[in-house]
């Protein structure tokens, strides 16, 4: 039996905490408005500067550096949202009775093995428009199913 997640009491190591709020921040209008703010008054310091090389260093060298450290928080966003995402779809999976436990986990199969899954499932989206009852629950096991029986009524007859 799996431990139970105390959501509320797990806040994560300090480091992930800054993470997750620099990711909240980044992505609020408090953000947009500071950088829209922080290049006005870059662009508005350009005549005080005489347009120097070193005025236009400033800008590149803060924005390369904020670049930099956004495609990190944005790549760990996105990896935590995709872990969040592809658990919420197991648990599904694992609860619905008819479902196949064949998908469980099925981020973690080879290109090749997915891109089979793909196909079958295309082929089943086929079959489910050409019947009666296309909210009929289909698996991967019931498709195999139906394909040996299909392949033995080809074959005897």
């Amino acid at each position: 039996m799996i431990e139970p997640i105390h959501t509320a009491q797990r806040r994560g190591t300090l480091l992930e905490r800054l993470s997750l709020l620099a990711a909240r921040w980044s992505g609020s209008a408090w953000a947009f408005a500071t950088a829209v703010s922080i290049v006005v008054v870059w662009v508005l310091t350009g005549p005080i500067f005489k347009y120097s090389d070193t005025w236009q260093l400033v800008i590149n060298t803060g924005t390369t550096i904020v670049t930099f450290l956004m495609v990190f928080l944005l790549q760990r966003s996105q990896n935590k949202d995709s872990l969040a995402i592809q658990l919420k779809l197991n648990e599904i999976v694992a609860a619905m009775r008819g479902a196949s436990n064949q998908l469980i986990n099925v981020e973690d199969m080879c290109e090749e093995d997915i891109n089979r899954l793909r196909d079958h499932y295309a082929q089943l989206a086929d079959r489910i428009r050409e019947e009666k009852n296309p909210s009929r629950a289909h698996s991967i096991e019931e498709a195999q199913a139906d394909l040996l029986t299909e392949m033995k009524t080809v074959q005897s007859g």
